[in-house]
């Protein structure tokens, strides 16, 4: 294992190619693009495949269940189970809601004398509201609460301390490698072991538009007009994919497990994909080209190679002069 004081991180350089689809849509339906070097290009966002990786997780069970965290507003029901598991007679839901608002304290709010009162995170008569933001708690983390509040631990700083990084080493590897913000309480804020880059294609695209129409099969059969009329717009594109690991910084918070992380991150990040209009388009590909370098001085994304667009070779397509032109730029 790695000295955690020295750098050491792991780099991932992907090329795929994806047909017609719109994986990664914006706010009004379109896929997403970014202007680079220029022109306008294809992007998924980093967002839609951190979310795809931590589902091939699960669905291909790279991990354990218990070291996996959840990103939901319902913390309440997973501390609630937890309790049940260890005391099924008591009020779990009331016992979760006392336990989680010890832990997670919210901004003190102004009251019309001037002086600050602390405002409870979950309110006990709304426990299905949940924190009213998502937040991303271990199984190991929920099953700590329970422990305490099963136990009539008093202390609310003995709670803080289970949700707090710096003083509870949590197993949940997905929260280790893509860490937590939580805006209201800054002390349960985990930074990212891993960083990954939005993809954008390495070449300029125009989305285009498929008009559609759907047949009412009970209608008359002289009747040749469309029960429903749409668009859906899509792109095709030829990508570039980074994601680079620290894991001096992994190897810190999950010890020996980090090394097995690390292999089920790269695995996930070139095999999953996000599920955005998959049944309209069975989009799904999977990489032609994957670089990884270990490096000890930074994290490098190379994406400079496609700063200038390619253009469409002789055979039409862009997988071969992507391939050379990233080689070139690498070496």
């Amino acid at each position: 294992m790695t000295n955690m004081a020295e750098r050491f991180y792991v780099d991932f350089h992907i090329l795929q190619t994806l047909p017609p689809s719109n994986v990664n849509r914006d706010d009004m339906g379109s896929p997403k693009t970014a202007v680079y070097g220029g022109v306008t290009r294809a992007r998924v966002s980093s967002q839609a495949w951190k979310r795809a990786m931590r589902c091939y997780f699960k669905e291909e069970a790279l991990f354990p269940p218990e070291l996996l965290g959840e990103r939901t507003k319902r913390i309440v029901e997973k501390v609630a189970e937890k309790i049940r598991e260890l005391n099924p007679g008591a009020d779990a839901e009331k016992m979760a809601v006392e336990a989680l608002n010890k832990g997670i304290e919210k901004p003190k709010k102004k009251k019309g004398n001037g002086t600050s009162q602390k405002k409870k995170p979950i309110d006990i008569k709304k426990p299905e509201e949940g924190t009213g933001v998502l937040f991303f708690l271990g199984d190991k983390e929920a099953e700590e609460l329970a422990k305490l509040i099963v136990a009539n631990e008093s202390k609310s700083q003995k709670y803080k301390d289970v949700l707090n990084p710096d003083t509870f080493t949590f197993s949940a590897i997905d929260i280790a490698l893509f860490g937590r913000m939580v805006a209201d309480d800054p002390s349960l804020n985990y930074d990212a072991a891993a960083q990954v880059a939005h993809s954008i294609s390495t070449h300029a695209v125009q989305n285009e538009y498929d008009y559609f129409t759907a047949v009412d099969d009970r209608s008359p059969g002289d009747n040749a007009g469309a029960a429903h009329l749409g668009t859906v717009e899509f792109n095709s594109s030829t990508l570039y994919r980074y994601a680079s690991v620290n894991v001096g910084e992994l190897s810190a918070q999950l010890g020996a497990e980090a090394a097995h992380t690390v292999r089920g991150f790269a695995e996930a990040f070139m095999r999953s994909m996000p599920t955005g209009k998959q049944n309209a388009f069975a989009n799904r590909t999977l990489p032609f080209m994957v670089y990884v370098a270990i490096r000890r001085d930074q994290p490098v994304n190379l994406v400079g190679a496609f700063e200038n667009p390619l253009r469409a070779g002789e055979s039409g397509g862009y997988e071969a002069a992507s391939e050379r032109r990233f080689a070139e730029y690498a070496g």
